[in-house]
């Protein structure tokens, strides 16, 4: 195999959290992983960073405000408070309020997001995170073991620099925060390899293909239990194959869930770590930027060989190596084989009828797809979102430039413009040839509450439970569970817009255009202005309008 610059991310404090005991979800996985590939002397071959934490700002490009602000507060003694005894932000059993788990988050979120733009920036050809992939997780909710989703976060990154990125899930459960997120979308192809069939999170069918601008865009192919290596392999080849030639991706995330190894507690696949390191081996192979992460995976010395093996291959090692283990810290866990190799067991193949039907109806529905989508890249400010916005101290910031005006003028022009387009069209089904609730198409019960966000699956039980709304209080307040100030009977309503973390900038509808806080305080061009911070006024005195371009927040 051909050299490649490799990246490797790793944060020594990872693997110091836990879940819980009994929990399946071990983060030590990664910090095992980090000593297998010591012990074979991996790290000198590659460039191995520690990388910054990602903020509360960095979680909020893709999070709501007030979901990365209960993160950042919640603790396993509030949790009952902050989640309104279980009904909001993690709800079920299979995502606990443990010790740490906002800095477990910002560890995970922090090596993506970096390891995203050193890709970008064109110092590394493949960006390895291990403690990444945490594709479950949903805008304002946990969901399966996952609470901040660093893959969206890593995507949005990538998305500033190239028009395409290309995002294949092979773990065992289907990559529904994911595909949630960029549903509607060109701009990102998800394309999944999952078990379907009363089995977490109950989403991913073959018909589901994305929606508006991104249908096509969302590929889903459902696997039944005991899939081989072979069986693997002849679905998984001919359709990254078939996607690459028609969408043309600019990048590749590839997520490599270690669940859908033979012998995973939680999986029922039956691949061996050579047939799941397969597919980094091919996606390696087309020679495009690669972003390598982590996911699922619970039975952990497995899943630290198979990372470790997949490490290797990325850079292009795996013929040199000897699979007998070296000695390390965690030598004993291994035995009583001791090598690096994670065995199928004699489990039947399911999709032995099924695998020719769902590999040409993925091909057929990509042969369908229009040329590669179009997109004008422009440039972006040169400072952050924060620093835009005024957040911190107004006598921090340099003046902004011309262009950093513009484009912040033209962000929310675009913005309000998508969602616009976003809106639900009036169409009956009959007329709606993207709808992807045609009733020609096979549509379990479950599904359809899963979707509409009415139910949710648990990952641990598979039972399903539902999301209540708030109930009301006394003297007819709601309280919203996170640290918040209850909102009245009066005030609360369906889609009402709230601001949570209070910016400096200001929308002004009359002059149609961003007031930063510094500018109200007599900052102008770096130099203050006595008599213009005394004409604004106190801060306080002024009515809070929120702008159009909060979230919503559902009661």
């Amino acid at each position: 195999m051909s050299e490649r610059r490799v990246t490797y991310y790793y944060d020594p404090d990872v693997g110091a959290y836990s879940f819980g005991l009994s929990h399946p979800m071990k983060p030590q996985r990664m910090r095992i992983t980090h000593e297998l590939l010591t012990a074979y002397n991996m790290l000198p071959k590659m460039h191995v960073l520690r990388a910054k934490r990602a903020t509360a700002e960095n979680m909020a490009r893709f999070h709501t405000d007030e979901y990365v602000q209960f993160l950042s507060k919640v603790t396993p003694e509030n949790a009952d408070k902050l989640t309104h005894k279980g009904t909001q932000f993690l709800v079920g059993e299979d995502n606990p309020a443990f010790e740490g788990v906002f800095e477990f988050s910002t560890i995970s979120a922090g090596g993506s997001i970096a390891a995203a733009r050193r890709l970008m920036s064109g110092e590394t050809d493949i960006a390895i995170n291990w403690a990444g992939g945490l594709h479950h997780a949903k805008k304002r909710e946990a969901s399966g073991f996952c609470y901040i989703n660093d893959i969206v976060l890593a995507i949005l990154e990538m998305l500033r620099s190239v028009p395409r990125v290309l995002y294949i899930d092979i773990d065992c459960h289907h990559g529904d925060g994911v595909e949630e997120a960029f549903y509607t979308t060109d701009r990102v192809m998800t394309c999944s390899f999952h078990k379907y069939g009363e089995y977490f999170p109950g989403t991913g069918t073959l018909y589901d293909r994305g929606r508006g601008k991104g249908r096509g865009y969302a590929l889903n192919v459902p696997l039944k239990d005991g899939i081989t290596d072979e069986a693997y392999k002849s679905v998984f080849q001919p359709i990254i194959d078939k996607i690459i030639e028609v969408y043309q991706p600019s990048a590749i995330v590839l997520q490599c869930g270690a669940d859908s190894l033979s012998g995973d507690k939680l999986g029922c696949l039956n691949l061996t770590m050579q047939g799941h390191a397969s597919c980094v081996q091919y996606v390696r192979t087309k020679n495009i930027p690669l972003l390598l992460l982590g996911g699922g995976g619970y039975t952990v010395k497995n899943v630290a060989r198979t990372w470790t093996y997949e490490t290797i291959c990325a850079l292009g090692l795996e013929n040199e190596i000897d699979h007998n283990l070296p000695w390390h810290e965690y030598f004993e866990w291994f035995g009583p084989r001791y090598r690096l190799e994670v065995l199928a067991s004699n489990m039947d193949d399911m999709n032995v009828h099924s695998l020719d039907k769902v590999r040409s109806d993925a091909l057929r529905y990509l042969s369908e797809l229009r040329p590669a989508p179009s997109v004008g890249l422009q440039d972006v400010p040169g400072e952050s979102v924060g620093k835009h916005l005024g957040v911190g101290s107004v006598y921090e910031q340099a003046p902004l430039d011309d262009l950093d005006e513009r484009l912040t003028q033209h962000a929310r022009f675009v913005y309000n413009l998508q969602e616009s387009m976003a809106e639900p069209e009036s169409q009956s089904e009959s007329e709606d040839e993207e709808s992807d609730a045609s009733a020609t198409r096979p549509r379990s019960r479950s599904r359809r509450n899963i979707r509409s966000g009415k139910q949710r699956m648990s990952l641990l039980t598979g039972e399903y439970f539902d999301v209540p709304r708030l109930e009301e209080c006394e003297n007819g307040y709601y309280d919203l569970g996170c640290g918040h100030e209850p909102w009245t009977n009066g005030g609360v309503v369906r889609g009402t817009r709230r601001h949570f973390f209070h910016g400096a900038a200001r929308w002004d509808s009359a002059l149609q255009q961003v007031i930063l806080e510094r500018e109200r305080a007599g900052v102008q061009n770096g130099i203050f202005d006595l008599s213009k911070a005394m004409a604004a006024g106190p801060r306080d005195e002024e009515p809070f309008e929120p702008p159009e371009d909060e979230m919503d927040v559902d009661v």
